[in-house]
Formats: C-alpha cells, sequence, structure tokens
C-alpha cells in the first residue's frame, strides 16, 4: 500500500510557488530498492524521481536525509546505493563511508 504522499506550498523566488514533497520513509525504502545495485546513484535524481511520481515540483532534501540516517541504522536497506562515500553526509551513515564502499564493492 502506497503512503498517502504530503506536499506542501512553499515560496520559491518572486512571487511563485512550489508544491514540495514530504516524503515518508517508506517512499524512501521504495526508491533505494530501485536503485541499481553496485553503483552508486545520484540522489537528486532519486528526490526528483519522488517528486514527479507524487506530483510535486521538488522533493524535500532535509526529510531525505533524516530517513537515510534512520534506514542506515536499521541496516536493512541499501542506503549505500545513493549515499556519496566522498561527501561530508557519509559520515553521518551508521559505518560511515568505508562501510558504503565496502557495500558498494560487495554489490559487484
Amino acid at each position: 500500500m502506497d503512503d498517502v504522499p504530503v506536499i506542501k506550498m512553499r515560496r520559491k523566488g518572486r512571487a511563485k510557488v512550489q508544491r514540495m514533497l514530504i516524503p515518508s520513509e517508506s517512499m524512501v525504502v521504495d526508491a533505494l530498492r530501485g536503485a541499481p545495485a553496485g553503483q552508486l546513484s545520484d540522489l537528486a535524481e532519486i528526490r526528483r524521481a519522488l517528486a514527479v511520481k507524487y506530483g510535486a515540483d521538488a522533493c524535500c532534501p532535509v526529510t531525505v536525509q533524516r530517513h537515510l540516517v534512520h534506514i542506515s541504522e536499521e541496516g536493512s536497506e541499501p542506503f549505500w546505493r545513493v549515499v556519496d562515500p566522498d561527501r561530508p553526509f557519509a559520515r553521518r551513515m551508521s559505518g560511515g563511508p568505508d562501510h558504503i564502499r565496502e557495500k558498494l564493492a560487495g554489490e559487484v
């Protein structure tokens, strides 16, 4: 069963608004499962795809990052497919950048 998407309107630029998807953790998990094994997928592209899927203009990057940190702590989903080990954000993941590199290499 799909989650009901939460879309909030927010200001963007002069007198414009943007529909921002606030994804649930299960929406992020589904996107992770769709990422190809053994290679690093672009997290921004994952967010864009989520936004399009649920009819929004953008997907909240902060919410996605919070979900990824929680998912990494549980260790049951392939978060390493979308977290670049060379970026500072990787240090917030369970196991850190080296763990991400090991998991990616183990999927090849």
